[in-house]
């Protein structure tokens, strides 16, 4: 299998199983601080990556976890999560997805940066009328825009930089040394979220949030893995893209679980999402040139 296909295929699953990571963890912050389900996840991800790094009968810590690609992939981490968490807590499950999907447009500058990879004029447009999608689903400027959003846009600011950064990473850290980083990595935010917060822990709750949590985190493993497999499998360019599938996948659940209910323009945004991602794979298949 081409590793285009193969890194799109990973990003695909990944993208589903992170829509049903947010709606859990969205679903125990009802109940649970942000901060506090934040250090529980980050937590029991973190000890499933540990064990598979001693199952594998490798170091948990790898020599390069002080360099500075892994410093800043931390930092990355740290940043989206936060912000991310802060806004599936605050803003509705659809929307804060819709907004996370100007990260491919991010991480393709990115690799133009620092990979140099180049993007021609037809995937150029591909991705733009992908981001037209997106602001069709978000209009800004708008009534149906939520400052609380901004926190969303500085999650994806931070996903895009951890993507790269993963890009980056030295070959010889496995999957799962680097899930290992980035959960504890949430510990870290669930922390400085905490602190800065004037809600304590809460350990008097009823057992669904710490359950709802649990399987969050769990499904994350999955998720993680998938997409840390993709960022390292064919062209920066080609795999983000497929970051789009989220978008569809979250909006079933937040129809299923939260009752929300997308507009004709969501739909149509979605749709042209879609259209832009799969032309991309399409290009894929048939092998050509680098555009």
């Amino acid at each position: 299998m081409p590793d285009n296909i193969r890194g799109s295929l990973f990003m695909i699953a990944a993208m589903a199983a992170f829509s049903l990571e947010d709606m859990f963890f969205k679903a125990a912050t009802v109940s649970m601080p942000v901060g506090q389900a934040l250090i529980l996840f980050g937590a029991l991800g973190g000890l499933v990556f540990g064990l598979w790094s001693v199952l594998r009968k490798e170091a948990v810590l790898h020599s390069a976890f002080m360099g500075r690609t892994l410093l800043l992939r931390s930092l990355c981490e740290i940043a989206g999560r936060l912000f991310f968490g802060l806004a599936l807590a605050l803003t509705p499950l659809s929307s804060t997805s819709a907004i996370l999907q100007a990260a491919p447009l991010f991480v393709t500058l990115g690799a133009m940066v620092f990979f140099g990879e180049r993007v021609g004029l037809q995937r150029w447009l591909c991705i733009i009328l992908g981001f037209a999608g997106v602001l069709m689903i978000l209009r800004p400027g708008f009534g149906s825009f939520e400052p609380a959003s901004l926190f969303a846009l500085l999650g994806t600011l931070g996903f895009a930089g951890r993507d790269l950064a993963t890009r980056a990473s030295p070959m010889t850290m496995s999957n799962a040394q680097l899930g290992t980083y980035g959960f504890l990595m949430l510990v870290v935010a669930g922390l400085i979220l905490q602190l800065s917060s004037d809600t304590p822990l809460q350990f008097a709750l009823p057992l669904t949030p710490w359950l709802q949590v649990s399987a969050a985190a769990a499904i994350g493993v999955v998720a993680y893995s998938c997409l840390t497999v993709a960022m390292r499998t064919g062209d920066v360019s080609v795999v983000t893209p497929f970051r789009y599938t989220r978008l569809l996948f979250a909006a079933i659940l937040a129809m299923v679980v939260f009752g929300e209910r997308p507009d004709v323009l969501t739909v149509l945004g979605s749709l042209l999402i879609v259209a832009s991602g799969l032309y991309l794979v399409f290009r894929s298949w048939r092998q050509k040139p680098a555009l």
